[in-house]
């Protein structure tokens, strides 16, 4: 049985928000996107956040890895607080310690997964390991796909090769955003078994965003938002990644949410 780790309280989250405040102008209207949120995410986990439309769960992840300003309260990635940093430290910071995967790849047609791969390393004045490259492209999976461009790749192909780019860094904690929502079935469960395996296998840290009870019953953890709070933590020992009755209970409780 896997034993989910969250209860663990003497190692550093690999990354924690405190008292997270972030509010938009939209015209006349402010909106509370998030509302003195308090998170941990804990090393070796893996979390889904889901929420309705407008929760926050897009402002969470962006405000979480950096891509956005907080307007009140503190987010850590390790020990580091990144609100007190300068634009250019916390492009610094992202390169080497956080990892991204979208909905839409965002792989630069005209490269190769070996040059999609070795790109965000150049960007960050770093040498790339062709070693290195091809063992990340071998893990997910793509050993025979090295030197194909994406457009000859599936949708899920190069989803899988989004995800060995955003772990070729080694970065402290992966977020991705909607990562199976351009994908079929039998893609959306390659990569959710992916991002589960860097987990159980690598120890690395997932924080996932989606609409998806499915996709989500492959987390061990699983947070509700609305109107930029948190409002259930759903933890859970898992049977069968993707198993119907965990969906069915997760899908339950976002009607709750809803509601």
């Amino acid at each position: 049985m896997h034993n989910a780790i969250y209860q663990i309280t003497n190692e550093q989250p690999a990354v924690r928000m405190r008292a997270a405040r972030r509010r938009y102008e939209l015209g006349d209207e402010t909106v509370d996107a998030l509302n003195d949120l308090d998170v941990d995410f804990h090393r070796r986990t893996f979390t889904a956040v889901m929420g309705p439309s407008g929760s926050g769960k897009s402002t969470l992840l962006q405000c979480a890895a950096g891509l956005d300003r907080l307007n009140g309260g503190e987010t850590f990635i390790g020990d580091v607080e990144i609100g007190s940093l300068s634009e250019k430290a916390r492009t610094l910071l992202r390169r080497s310690k956080v990892g991204f995967v979208f909905q839409s790849y965002n792989l630069i047609d005209s490269l190769t997964a070996i040059q999609n791969l070795e790109l965000p390393l150049r960007l960050a004045g770093r040498k790339p390991e062709r070693s290195r490259i091809t063992a990340g492209l071998t893990r997910v999976g793509l050993g025979d796909r090295m030197h194909h461009r994406p457009s000859q790749l599936s949708g899920g192909q190069q989803q899988r090769v989004a995800v060995a780019r955003a772990l070729v860094s080694g970065p402290e904690v992966v977020f991705a955003d909607e990562p199976t929502g351009a994908l079929d079935s039998a893609g959306s469960r390659s990569v959710l078994e992916l991002l589960r395996s860097v987990v159980d296998r690598e120890g690395q840290t997932v924080v996932m965003v989606t609409h998806d009870p499915t996709a989500a019953s492959f987390a061990d953890r699983v947070l509700f938002l609305r109107d930029g709070r948190v409002v259930d933590d759903l933890q859970h020992h898992r049977g069968v990644p993707g198993d119907n009755r965990t969906a069915a209970q997760i899908a339950a409780r976002m009607a709750e949410v809803r509601a």
